[in-house]
Protein backbone atom coordinates (compact mmCIF):
# COMPACT_ATOMS: atom_id res chain seq x y z
CA UNK A 1 0.00 0.00 0.00
CA UNK A 2 2.16 2.78 -1.56
CA UNK A 3 1.59 6.29 -0.05
CA UNK A 4 -0.47 5.00 3.22
CA UNK A 5 0.94 6.61 6.57
CA UNK A 6 1.21 3.66 9.40
CA UNK A 7 0.65 6.44 11.92
CA UNK A 8 -3.81 5.63 12.04
CA UNK A 9 -2.85 2.14 12.70
CA UNK A 10 -0.66 2.60 15.05
CA UNK A 11 -3.33 4.77 16.79
CA UNK A 12 -5.92 2.25 16.39
CA UNK A 13 -3.49 -0.33 17.90
CA UNK A 14 -2.90 1.59 21.27
CA UNK A 15 -7.12 2.24 21.42
CA UNK A 16 -7.34 -0.97 21.31
CA UNK A 17 -4.66 -1.99 23.69
CA UNK A 18 -6.04 0.80 26.48
CA UNK A 19 -9.54 -0.81 25.76
CA UNK A 20 -7.97 -4.46 26.42
CA UNK A 21 -6.44 -2.99 30.03
CA UNK A 22 -9.89 -1.28 31.12
CA UNK A 23 -11.81 -4.39 30.16
CA UNK A 24 -9.07 -6.62 32.27
CA UNK A 25 -8.89 -4.37 34.95
CA UNK A 26 -12.99 -4.27 35.37
CA UNK A 27 -12.56 -7.69 35.66
CA UNK A 28 -10.22 -7.98 38.00
CA UNK A 29 -12.06 -5.01 40.35
CA UNK A 30 -15.49 -7.59 40.03
CA UNK A 31 -13.80 -10.32 41.31
CA UNK A 32 -12.00 -8.55 43.74
CA UNK A 33 -14.97 -6.46 44.65
CA UNK A 34 -16.86 -9.76 45.22
CA UNK A 35 -14.09 -11.47 46.90
CA UNK A 36 -14.10 -8.82 49.44
CA UNK A 37 -17.89 -8.38 49.91
CA UNK A 38 -18.21 -9.90 52.91
CA UNK A 39 -15.28 -7.61 54.70
CA UNK A 40 -17.26 -4.77 53.45
CA UNK A 41 -20.13 -6.04 54.77
CA UNK A 42 -18.66 -6.50 58.40
CA UNK A 43 -16.71 -3.35 58.33
CA UNK A 44 -18.99 -0.63 57.22
CA UNK A 45 -22.56 0.64 57.56
CA UNK A 46 -25.80 -0.81 56.23
CA UNK A 47 -25.67 0.61 52.37
CA UNK A 48 -22.09 1.88 51.94
CA UNK A 49 -21.15 -0.78 50.02
CA UNK A 50 -23.75 -0.31 47.25
CA UNK A 51 -22.19 3.37 46.94
CA UNK A 52 -18.67 1.89 46.68
CA UNK A 53 -19.78 -0.43 43.91
CA UNK A 54 -21.82 1.69 42.24
CA UNK A 55 -18.81 4.59 42.32
CA UNK A 56 -16.59 1.59 41.14
CA UNK A 57 -19.27 0.56 38.18
CA UNK A 58 -19.65 4.11 37.12
CA UNK A 59 -15.84 4.98 36.93
CA UNK A 60 -15.26 1.86 34.72
CA UNK A 61 -18.31 2.38 32.62
CA UNK A 62 -17.04 5.77 31.96
CA UNK A 63 -13.64 4.28 30.90
CA UNK A 64 -15.25 2.15 28.85
CA UNK A 65 -17.30 4.44 27.06
CA UNK A 66 -14.13 7.08 26.34
CA UNK A 67 -11.92 4.98 24.72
Amino acid sequence: MKGMSPVPLKRGLAIALWRAVVEVGFIIFLFYSNLLMGEFNASSGRGKTLAVALIGYLAFEYLRKRL
